[in-house]
């Protein structure tokens, strides 16, 4: 069996599915990397072909062989038609926006796993791409921020006198809110936090953060998988409210909240920008889903009010090579519970890869249905 590893396609993407370290890791298959796939990660084809891959020149060639495909990101719909019937495809999907890709690549009855959907559990740690991911965002937003921010982030005290440290506020304590309470920290800013989950306080506390606390309860605030539950419009309006004013007083707003498949709340208003101080910076964690920011442009860096605001889309890919990295871990460790003696079982029966599974026999599973029976590679019944 050939897994093959293509070049990512999506315009500024330069992370790689397979790192070569993890080459070596993968027994029993047969392993293509399409020529540059990694270049732009700082892996050369070189680097591949020392650990026993072999580089192929043309995308179309490489997908046409492979009986598995690791990716990044979603093929494109040309791409899947390139794609053996019966294949495997492993890879981000976004399921909730790819609905065209999906019918594509069931008609090609291709299996779809989605890194995206697979379920938060403490044994799926290992493959929790979401959250390597996100640690990368967090970082990038913290290092967005110094850079844009016309002060230093940690207090001096200097002959020429004391400067103060600059003030950030993260609102949103998922995986990227925590990294970038880290980061600023860490850089010597003051920084404050906010989540509307309670549990999250003596986390936010731990990173050397304060935990500012919203004076109105959130009815079920947390889904099982830990994300933050979508709340009513009187909770997101007095919401808004008590975050304008405690933006009011920061340098840095750093916004990470996002609900699963639906549109970004809206936490700070075009109110709340014009009653930040001038040269602030807001980084919009949650651009690509119309953004946490009202005024946020998404894939833009704008001035607003004299408020720079970043809506920039996959903060990652600018730090590809340990972006890369901690993904080729995710996507080894999820694709070694499929491998048994050189060959892919897909045993359904399994929580992990049944609650990843989008596109099956033919068949788009998402929105979940009911799991189908278990089934080898070949497509009969386990």
């Amino acid at each position: 069996m050939i897994l093959g590893i293509p070049k990512e396609t999506l315009e500024n993407e330069k992370r790689v599915a397979l790192v070569p370290e993890a080459l070596s890791k993968i027994k029993g298959l047969e392993i293509h990397v399409q020529s540059g796939a990694g270049e732009a990660a700082g892996f050369t084809d070189e680097a591949y072909r020392a650990k026993g891959a072999v580089i192929v020149s043309e995308a179309k060639s490489l997908y046409e062989q492979s009986d598995v495909i690791l990716k990044v990101m979603p093929p494109e719909i040309s791409e899947s038609s390139w794609m053996k019937e019966g294949a495997v495809l492993i890879s981000f999907v976004y399921p909730h926006s790819h609905a065209e890709l999906l019918k594509s690549l069931a008609a090609k009855k291709v299996s779809v796993f989605a890194m995206d959907l697979i379920p938060r559990t403490s044994r799926a740690q290992f493959m929790d791409a979401l959250s390597s991911q996100a640690t990368i965002a967090g970082y990038k937003a913290a290092v967005l921020a110094i850079d844009s921010l016309p002060k230093i982030f940690p207090m001096l005290i200097t002959a020429a006198g004391t400067i103060s440290a600059a003030r950030v506020f993260v609102i949103g304590a998922g995986v990227a809110g925590l990294q970038a309470i880290a980061t600023a920290h860490r850089m010597g800013a003051s920084v404050e936090a906010y989540d509307l989950r309670p549990v999250v306080k003596e986390q936010i506390e731990s990173l050397g953060a304060k935990f500012v606390s919203l004076p109105l309860e959130a009815q079920d605030a947390q889904t099982s998988g830990g994300y933050a539950k979508a709340q009513s419009e009187e909770f997101y309006r007095k919401q808004q409210e008590f975050l304008a004013k405690t933006a009011q007083n920061a340098d840095v707003v750093i916004t990470t909240a996002l609900v699963p498949g639906k549109r970004a709340p809206v936490l700070l208003s075009e109110n709340a920008v014009k009653g930040m101080k001038p040269s602030s910076v807001i980084v919009d964690l949650a651009a690509e889903q119309g953004g946490n920011c009202a005024l946020t442009e998404p894939g833009k860096t704008v001035v607003k009010y004299g408020v720079t605001i970043h809506g920039l889309f996959n903060l990652p890919a600018m730090i590809p090579g340990q972006a890369s990295l901690m993904y080729s871990r995710n996507i080894s460790a999820f694709l070694a519970l499929m491998l048994k003696d050189g060959k892919v079982n897909i045993d359904l029966k399994d929580d992990l890869l049944s609650g990843s599974l989008a596109v099956h026999n033919g068949e788009v599973l998402f929105p979940k249905q009911p799991a189908p029976v278990a089934v080898a590679a070949g497509g009969k019944a386990a």
